[in-house]
C-alpha cells in the first residue's frame, strides 16, 4: 500500500495542470483514496521542502503544485491562470551577475491571457 506522500506526489506528477491542495484532495478522493485535507497540505509542504515538487505562488490565488522539470510560467494578471513555457535556461546569465552560487530560479512572466483579453474587449456583433 502506498503512503500518503507517494499518492500525492504521483497525483502532482501525472497532472498536466497546476493543482491546488484542494484539487489534489478531490482527485485523490475521486480515485478512491481517503485522507484529510490537512494531510494533503502537510504532505505537500514536506514534498516541497524535500525538493520533490515545486510550489507556485501567485498573489491573490491559492498555491499550486508542479513537477520539478525545468520550465517557467506565464501568469495571467487578471485570472491567475498558469501556463508552462520553456525559455532558454538563464542560470549561467544570472550566475554571472552575482557572487553567490545559484541553486535554482523560478521565472513567472505576467500577461493577460486570451480569455481575459476577449472578456475585456469582446468582438462587436453588429456592423458600424
Amino acid at each position: 500500500m502506498k503512503k500518503n506522500a507517494d499518492l500525492i506526489l504521483e497525483t502532482v506528477l501525472q497532472s498536466s495542470a497546476h493543482m491546488t491542495a484542494e484539487e489534489i484532495h478531490a482527485a485523490l478522493r475521486d480515485s478512491g483514496h481517503r485522507m484529510a485535507l490537512a494531510t494533503v497540505y502537510n504532505n505537500l509542504a514536506q514534498l516541497h521542502s524535500e525538493g520533490r515538487i515545486r510550489k507556485v505562488c501567485v498573489e491573490g490565488h491559492p498555491d499550486r503544485y508542479d513537477k520539478m522539470i525545468r520550465h517557467d510560467h506565464l501568469v495571467c494578471r487578471r485570472c491567475g491562470k498558469l501556463t508552462d513555457i520553456c525559455f532558454q535556461d538563464l542560470t549561467k546569465l544570472l550566475q554571472s551577475q552575482t557572487d553567490e552560487e545559484l541553486l535554482s530560479y523560478d521565472l513567472q512572466v505576467s500577461y493577460i491571457c486570451p480569455a481575459c483579453r476577449r472578456t475585456a474587449h469582446p468582438a462587436s456583433t453588429t456592423d458600424p
